[in-house]
């Protein structure tokens, strides 16, 4: 029976192997190259920003406002994206927006993962009532539209940068909760898992040492979509006004911020928005190709 748990529940050479053989086939294809491009780029403009901007995204100068892009009538030397109504340079701003922007999304899905898998996790492992009170919470939330859910929460606690990501992280973990549920109930009754228990392994060794390692696949899957998703719900509540708070740049804010003068300089809205667009569009890519990566019957492998 030890032999048994070591060999289909432990990690193991035969999971390593999986493992190296997923990443090798995410990496032959194309559309993965870009994604993962697009997704380093951005992640390497949120962790070091200061490296890549020009100028302070802070700094104002309004007889610069408005200037158009590089390679337009009255561009201004150094500033390639134009400037903002207050003269601030977008290229600076969108760069410095990247760390706020990416950092509420990554700690709000973490928020929601950890709340989704050990509800999950409890409720497939255990059942019974435990199992029917998560699942009608789960349920209750569910019935409530996301955006405003978000919007009015966010509108009674405030826009702080913690009370955002609480928040947005509260509002996704029922996503996590039915998929690591469902294959929690699938996993519990291998074989596997009924030797742990004839060994006498505590129930939270099984579900964290055994169910747990099983269900990862569809988890990385998912938080890539999520990932995506927390991009844009940050983004709304940005260019709503219940964000991070200016003059800390977020591409959202920077959205809302050139709304008023897009007749007089497109590029204030339009290039945050296509940064938007982008990011959002290479990790809804990625988890496709991840998700085919995993399951070769996706792909036709």
């Amino acid at each position: 029976m030890l032999q048994e748990v070591d060999k289909t529940g432990g990690s193991g050479i035969q999971q390593e192997r999986t493992k190296y053989l997923v990443i090798r086939k995410l990496l032959r294809r194309k559309v993965a190259q870009g994604s993962l491009l697009i997704v380093s780029v951005a992640l390497i403009f949120a962790l070091l920003p200061g490296w890549f901007s020009p100028m302070d995204p802070f700094h104002q100068n309004i007889s610069q406002r408005l200037a158009p892009p590089y390679g337009f009538k009255g561009n201004l030397t150094g500033q390639y994206l134009g400037t903002d109504q207050l003269g601030r340079d977008i290229l600076s701003r969108i760069i410095y927006g990247a760390r706020i922007s990416l950092l509420v999304t990554f700690l709000a899905v973490l928020v929601s993962g950890l709340l989704g898998v050990t509800a999950g996790l409890l409720a497939g492992y255990h059942g019974g009532k435990l199992d029917l009170l998560i699942m009608r919470l789960i349920d209750i939330q569910l019935a409530f539209p996301l955006i405003l859910l978000v919007i009015g929460i966010v509108a009674v606690v405030g826009p702080s940068l913690t009370n955002i990501i609480v928040v947005m992280g509260i509002s996704a973990w029922p996503r996590y909760a039915r998929i690591v549920r469902g294959s929690v109930l699938s996993v519990k009754e291998m074989e596997f898992i009924k030797a742990a228990r004839s060994i006498g392994a505590r129930p939270s060794r099984i579900m964290i040492c055994h169910i747990l390692p099983n269900v990862l696949s569809p988890l990385v899957v998912l938080s890539t979509f999520e990932i995506a998703r927390m991009i844009l719900l940050e983004a709304t509540l940005s260019f709503l006004g219940l964000g991070v708070q200016p003059p800390n740049p977020t591409w959202g804010g920077m959205v809302n911020e050139g709304k008023h003068y897009i007749y007089m300089s497109w590029a204030v809205s339009t290039l945050p928005g296509l940064i938007i667009a982008l990011v959002v569009c290479a990790f809804n890519m990625l988890g496709d190709e991840i998700r085919d990566a995993i399951d070769p019957q996706m792909s036709g492998d």
